[in-house]
Protein backbone atom coordinates (compact mmCIF):
# COMPACT_ATOMS: atom_id res chain seq x y z
CA UNK A 1 0.00 0.00 0.00
CA UNK A 2 1.42 3.62 -0.93
CA UNK A 3 -0.25 6.50 0.33
CA UNK A 4 0.17 8.68 -3.10
CA UNK A 5 -1.68 5.64 -4.83
CA UNK A 6 -5.55 6.55 -5.56
CA UNK A 7 -6.84 3.27 -4.73
CA UNK A 8 -4.54 2.34 -1.98
CA UNK A 9 -6.20 4.42 1.18
CA UNK A 10 -10.41 3.56 0.66
CA UNK A 11 -9.64 1.53 3.80
CA UNK A 12 -7.50 3.24 5.46
CA UNK A 13 -9.85 6.43 5.00
CA UNK A 14 -12.23 4.39 6.53
CA UNK A 15 -10.79 3.26 9.30
CA UNK A 16 -9.47 7.04 9.88
CA UNK A 17 -12.64 8.46 9.83
CA UNK A 18 -14.36 5.94 12.50
CA UNK A 19 -11.87 6.84 14.94
CA UNK A 20 -12.51 10.95 14.19
CA UNK A 21 -16.01 10.78 14.35
CA UNK A 22 -15.83 9.43 17.96
CA UNK A 23 -13.87 13.21 18.69
CA UNK A 24 -16.72 15.59 17.60
CA UNK A 25 -18.22 18.23 19.12
CA UNK A 26 -22.03 19.55 19.01
CA UNK A 27 -20.22 22.80 18.28
CA UNK A 28 -19.98 24.73 14.62
CA UNK A 29 -17.12 23.85 12.97
CA UNK A 30 -14.47 26.15 10.87
CA UNK A 31 -12.52 25.88 7.55
CA UNK A 32 -9.28 27.38 7.43
CA UNK A 33 -6.49 27.56 5.03
CA UNK A 34 -3.35 28.74 5.04
CA UNK A 35 -1.46 28.95 1.91
CA UNK A 36 2.27 29.54 1.20
CA UNK A 37 2.97 32.35 -1.61
CA UNK A 38 4.05 31.06 -4.98
CA UNK A 39 7.13 33.33 -4.14
CA UNK A 40 7.78 30.78 -1.86
CA UNK A 41 7.25 27.68 -3.55
CA UNK A 42 10.55 27.04 -5.64
CA UNK A 43 12.48 26.83 -2.02
CA UNK A 44 9.49 24.30 -0.69
CA UNK A 45 9.99 22.14 -3.44
CA UNK A 46 13.61 21.59 -2.69
CA UNK A 47 13.44 21.30 0.79
CA UNK A 48 9.95 19.87 1.42
CA UNK A 49 10.14 18.33 4.68
CA UNK A 50 11.97 21.24 6.49
CA UNK A 51 9.41 24.04 4.60
CA UNK A 52 6.08 22.05 5.27
CA UNK A 53 7.17 21.18 8.26
CA UNK A 54 7.64 25.42 9.27
CA UNK A 55 4.27 25.55 7.09
CA UNK A 56 2.34 23.33 9.61
CA UNK A 57 3.97 25.12 12.74
CA UNK A 58 3.54 28.29 11.80
CA UNK A 59 -0.29 28.05 10.85
CA UNK A 60 -0.61 26.15 13.71
CA UNK A 61 1.08 29.01 16.23
CA UNK A 62 -0.80 31.75 14.64
CA UNK A 63 -4.73 30.16 15.57
CA UNK A 64 -3.14 29.41 18.94
CA UNK A 65 -1.91 32.58 19.21
CA UNK A 66 -4.81 34.84 17.84
CA UNK A 67 -7.37 32.37 19.73
CA UNK A 68 -6.16 32.74 22.81
CA UNK A 69 -5.88 36.74 22.62
CA UNK A 70 -8.69 38.53 25.32
CA UNK A 71 -9.07 40.55 22.03
CA UNK A 72 -10.10 37.79 20.30
CA UNK A 73 -11.70 34.52 21.52
CA UNK A 74 -9.50 34.33 24.58
CA UNK A 75 -9.68 30.58 24.43
CA UNK A 76 -7.64 27.38 24.11
CA UNK A 77 -8.82 25.51 20.53
CA UNK A 78 -7.32 23.11 19.38
CA UNK A 79 -7.85 21.56 15.53
CA UNK A 80 -6.15 19.53 13.04
CA UNK A 81 -4.39 20.43 9.79
CA UNK A 82 -3.74 18.67 6.35
CA UNK A 83 -1.35 19.66 4.28
CA UNK A 84 -2.09 19.85 0.32
CA UNK A 85 0.64 21.03 -2.16
CA UNK A 86 -1.39 20.68 -5.35
CA UNK A 87 -3.53 22.96 -7.50
CA UNK A 88 -6.38 21.40 -9.82
CA UNK A 89 -3.61 21.69 -12.53
CA UNK A 90 -1.46 19.53 -10.38
CA UNK A 91 0.68 22.85 -10.23
CA UNK A 92 2.75 22.59 -7.07
CA UNK A 93 0.50 24.97 -4.81
CA UNK A 94 1.70 24.00 -0.48
CA UNK A 95 -1.05 24.71 1.55
CA UNK A 96 -2.77 23.67 4.84
CA UNK A 97 -6.25 23.17 5.43
CA UNK A 98 -7.49 23.33 9.25
CA UNK A 99 -10.64 21.75 10.81
CA UNK A 100 -11.48 24.16 13.77
CA UNK A 101 -14.15 23.55 16.40
CA UNK A 102 -15.84 27.22 17.01
CA UNK A 103 -14.49 27.65 20.56
CA UNK A 104 -12.37 26.71 22.98
CA UNK A 105 -11.85 26.15 26.32
CA UNK A 106 -11.10 29.34 29.08
CA UNK A 107 -7.69 29.92 30.21
CA UNK A 108 -8.23 27.90 33.41
CA UNK A 109 -10.32 24.93 31.45
CA UNK A 110 -13.49 25.71 33.84
CA UNK A 111 -15.90 26.50 30.86
CA UNK A 112 -15.99 26.29 27.68
CA UNK A 113 -16.19 29.73 25.41
CA UNK A 114 -18.27 29.63 22.39
CA UNK A 115 -17.19 31.79 19.01
CA UNK A 116 -18.91 34.83 18.45
CA UNK A 117 -21.31 36.26 16.16
CA UNK A 118 -18.77 36.74 12.96
CA UNK A 119 -16.39 34.33 12.21
CA UNK A 120 -14.15 34.01 15.53
CA UNK A 121 -10.69 34.63 14.52
CA UNK A 122 -9.82 37.49 12.08
CA UNK A 123 -8.08 36.55 8.90
CA UNK A 124 -6.59 39.60 8.46
CA UNK A 125 -5.41 39.44 11.38
CA UNK A 126 -3.85 35.85 11.24
CA UNK A 127 -2.50 36.53 7.57
CA UNK A 128 -0.19 39.24 9.02
CA UNK A 129 0.45 36.66 12.18
CA UNK A 130 1.28 33.88 9.90
CA UNK A 131 3.55 35.20 7.39
CA UNK A 132 5.39 36.88 9.94
CA UNK A 133 5.87 33.50 12.00
CA UNK A 134 6.87 31.97 8.85
CA UNK A 135 9.48 34.35 7.30
CA UNK A 136 11.28 34.41 10.97
CA UNK A 137 11.24 30.71 10.83
CA UNK A 138 12.11 30.30 7.18
CA UNK A 139 15.56 33.00 7.96
CA UNK A 140 16.59 31.03 10.77
CA UNK A 141 16.63 27.98 9.03
CA UNK A 142 18.81 29.46 6.19
CA UNK A 143 21.22 31.36 8.70
CA UNK A 144 22.05 27.52 10.21
CA UNK A 145 22.49 26.60 7.28
CA UNK A 146 19.25 23.85 6.53
CA UNK A 147 18.26 24.89 3.29
CA UNK A 148 18.60 23.12 -0.18
CA UNK A 149 19.40 25.88 -2.95
CA UNK A 150 20.71 24.31 -6.03
CA UNK A 151 19.92 24.95 -9.64
CA UNK A 152 17.56 27.81 -10.36
CA UNK A 153 18.07 28.63 -6.99
CA UNK A 154 21.87 28.87 -6.22
CA UNK A 155 21.97 32.56 -6.34
CA UNK A 156 19.73 32.62 -2.97
CA UNK A 157 22.96 31.16 -1.61
CA UNK A 158 23.75 34.28 -1.03
CA UNK A 159 22.86 35.98 2.32
CA UNK A 160 21.91 39.35 0.47
CA UNK A 161 19.75 37.83 -1.98
CA UNK A 162 17.86 35.53 0.03
CA UNK A 163 17.41 38.52 2.63
CA UNK A 164 15.93 40.30 -0.94
CA UNK A 165 13.87 37.21 -1.37
CA UNK A 166 12.52 37.01 2.17
CA UNK A 167 11.63 41.44 1.72
CA UNK A 168 10.13 40.63 -1.56
CA UNK A 169 7.67 37.78 0.46
CA UNK A 170 7.12 40.49 3.23
CA UNK A 171 5.72 43.18 1.33
CA UNK A 172 2.64 40.69 -0.17
CA UNK A 173 -0.32 40.26 1.52
CA UNK A 174 -0.36 36.61 2.99
CA UNK A 175 -4.59 35.93 2.15
CA UNK A 176 -5.82 32.88 4.67
CA UNK A 177 -8.98 31.89 3.52
CA UNK A 178 -11.86 30.77 6.14
CA UNK A 179 -15.24 29.14 4.68
CA UNK A 180 -18.37 29.75 6.79
CA UNK A 181 -19.18 26.88 9.19
CA UNK A 182 -20.38 23.40 8.36
CA UNK A 183 -23.35 22.38 8.61
CA UNK A 184 -23.20 20.23 11.50
CA UNK A 185 -20.95 17.40 12.07
CA UNK A 186 -21.91 14.88 9.71
CA UNK A 187 -20.99 17.75 6.62
CA UNK A 188 -17.61 17.67 9.06
CA UNK A 189 -16.99 14.03 8.42
CA UNK A 190 -17.91 14.51 4.29
CA UNK A 191 -15.70 17.19 4.28
CA UNK A 192 -12.76 14.89 6.35
CA UNK A 193 -13.76 11.87 4.24
CA UNK A 194 -12.57 14.17 0.59
CA UNK A 195 -9.45 16.10 2.19
CA UNK A 196 -7.23 13.65 4.41
CA UNK A 197 -6.32 10.67 2.56
CA UNK A 198 -6.15 11.99 -1.13
CA UNK A 199 -3.58 12.85 -3.67
CA UNK A 200 -2.92 15.13 -6.08
CA UNK A 201 -5.34 13.43 -8.52
CA UNK A 202 -8.23 11.25 -8.49
CA UNK A 203 -8.50 8.51 -11.15
CA UNK A 204 -12.30 9.94 -11.60
CA UNK A 205 -10.77 13.34 -12.83
CA UNK A 206 -8.80 10.98 -15.49
CA UNK A 207 -10.61 11.24 -19.42
CA UNK A 208 -8.21 10.42 -21.45
CA UNK A 209 -4.25 8.33 -21.92
CA UNK A 210 -3.76 8.06 -25.97
CA UNK A 211 -1.32 9.04 -28.46
CA UNK A 212 1.56 9.18 -25.50
CA UNK A 213 -1.13 12.29 -23.90
CA UNK A 214 -3.16 12.32 -20.85
CA UNK A 215 -6.72 14.25 -20.36
CA UNK A 216 -8.02 15.14 -17.24
CA UNK A 217 -10.82 17.17 -15.74
CA UNK A 218 -9.75 20.70 -14.07
CA UNK A 219 -12.76 23.36 -12.02
CA UNK A 220 -11.68 26.57 -13.42
CA UNK A 221 -11.99 28.58 -9.67
CA UNK A 222 -11.29 31.87 -11.47
CA UNK A 223 -13.66 31.47 -13.44
CA UNK A 224 -17.07 30.29 -11.69
CA UNK A 225 -15.66 27.06 -10.96
CA UNK A 226 -16.00 25.76 -14.63
CA UNK A 227 -14.98 22.64 -15.14
CA UNK A 228 -12.71 22.05 -18.26
CA UNK A 229 -9.99 19.69 -19.81
CA UNK A 230 -6.72 19.19 -19.89
CA UNK A 231 -4.26 17.12 -21.97
CA UNK A 232 -0.79 16.79 -21.08
CA UNK A 233 2.13 15.55 -22.60
CA UNK A 234 3.04 12.28 -20.50
CA UNK A 235 5.89 13.12 -18.98
CA UNK A 236 5.05 16.34 -18.14
CA UNK A 237 1.88 14.86 -16.34
CA UNK A 238 3.90 12.69 -14.56
CA UNK A 239 6.67 15.25 -13.36
CA UNK A 240 3.40 17.24 -12.14
CA UNK A 241 1.97 14.27 -9.93
CA UNK A 242 5.70 13.60 -8.63
CA UNK A 243 6.06 16.65 -7.76
CA UNK A 244 3.41 16.26 -4.65
CA UNK A 245 5.51 12.90 -3.22
CA UNK A 246 5.88 13.33 0.41
CA UNK A 247 9.27 13.01 2.09
CA UNK A 248 9.07 9.33 3.68
CA UNK A 249 7.68 8.77 7.00
CA UNK A 250 6.58 12.74 6.71
CA UNK A 251 3.50 13.52 8.52
CA UNK A 252 0.79 15.29 6.64
CA UNK A 253 -1.91 15.13 8.94
CA UNK A 254 -1.57 16.86 12.61
CA UNK A 255 -3.28 17.42 15.36
CA UNK A 256 -2.94 20.89 17.42
CA UNK A 257 -3.77 21.95 20.62
CA UNK A 258 -6.56 20.36 22.70
CA UNK A 259 -6.65 17.88 19.82
CA UNK A 260 -2.87 16.97 20.37
CA UNK A 261 -2.52 13.59 20.91
CA UNK A 262 -0.62 13.67 24.71
CA UNK A 263 -3.93 14.59 25.99
CA UNK A 264 -6.53 14.54 23.54
CA UNK A 265 -8.45 11.82 25.38
CA UNK A 266 -8.67 14.20 28.11
CA UNK A 267 -9.43 17.51 26.91
CA UNK A 268 -11.81 16.04 24.66
CA UNK A 269 -14.30 14.41 28.12
CA UNK A 270 -13.55 18.23 29.93
CA UNK A 271 -14.81 19.68 26.61
CA UNK A 272 -18.29 17.22 26.52
CA UNK A 273 -18.67 17.94 30.29
CA UNK A 274 -18.57 22.10 29.83
CA UNK A 275 -20.86 21.58 26.77
CA UNK A 276 -23.04 18.96 28.66
CA UNK A 277 -22.98 16.01 25.77
CA UNK A 278 -21.75 12.67 25.13
CA UNK A 279 -19.78 11.52 22.54
CA UNK A 280 -21.28 10.67 19.27
CA UNK A 281 -21.56 7.11 18.12
CA UNK A 282 -18.81 6.05 16.08
CA UNK A 283 -18.84 5.32 12.48
CA UNK A 284 -18.46 0.88 12.62
CA UNK A 285 -14.21 0.93 12.98
CA UNK A 286 -14.72 -2.22 10.25
CA UNK A 287 -17.03 -0.06 7.41
CA UNK A 288 -14.09 -0.51 4.77
CA UNK A 289 -13.70 -4.14 5.21
CA UNK A 290 -17.10 -5.26 4.93
CA UNK A 291 -18.09 -7.70 2.33
CA UNK A 292 -19.51 -5.44 -0.37
CA UNK A 293 -22.47 -8.05 -1.35
CA UNK A 294 -23.97 -9.50 2.09
CA UNK A 295 -22.55 -6.38 4.05
CA UNK A 296 -22.92 -8.10 7.19
CA UNK A 297 -20.01 -10.14 6.66
CA UNK A 298 -16.29 -8.88 7.76
CA UNK A 299 -13.24 -9.65 5.40
CA UNK A 300 -10.03 -10.20 6.51
CA UNK A 301 -6.58 -10.11 5.25
CA UNK A 302 -5.37 -13.08 3.91
CA UNK A 303 -2.28 -11.79 1.81
CA UNK A 304 -0.96 -8.72 0.60
CA UNK A 305 0.53 -8.03 -3.04
CA UNK A 306 3.03 -5.85 -3.75
CA UNK A 307 2.42 -4.21 -7.16
CA UNK A 308 5.60 -6.45 -8.96
CA UNK A 309 3.78 -9.40 -7.83
CA UNK A 310 0.32 -8.50 -9.17
CA UNK A 311 2.06 -7.79 -12.19
CA UNK A 312 3.35 -11.01 -12.67
CA UNK A 313 0.38 -13.05 -11.78
CA UNK A 314 -1.34 -10.63 -14.34
CA UNK A 315 1.08 -12.06 -16.67
CA UNK A 316 1.34 -15.65 -15.97
CA UNK A 317 0.09 -17.89 -18.83
CA UNK A 318 -3.38 -19.28 -17.91
CA UNK A 319 -4.52 -22.61 -19.02
CA UNK A 320 -7.06 -22.20 -22.55
CA UNK A 321 -9.88 -23.23 -20.39
CA UNK A 322 -9.50 -21.08 -17.19
CA UNK A 323 -11.07 -17.59 -16.64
Amino acid sequence: MNRHCPKCQAAARQTWLAKRSAELLPVPYYHVVFTLPHLLAPVALQNKALVYGLLFRAAAETLLQIAADPKHLGADIGFMAVLHTWGQTLLHHPHVHCVVPGGGLSPDHRRWIPYGPKFFLPVEVLGVVFRGKFLQALERAFNKHKLTLAGQLTPLQSPADFAALLRAAARRKWVVYAKRPFAGPAQVLTYLSRYTHRIAIANSRLVAMANGSVTFRWRDYAHGHQTRTMTLEAHEFLRRFLLHVLPVSFVRIRYFGLLANRHRTQLLALCRSHLQTSPPPPIPGGVGHLCQHCRHGRMRVVEILSPTQVSAWLDAPRPENSS
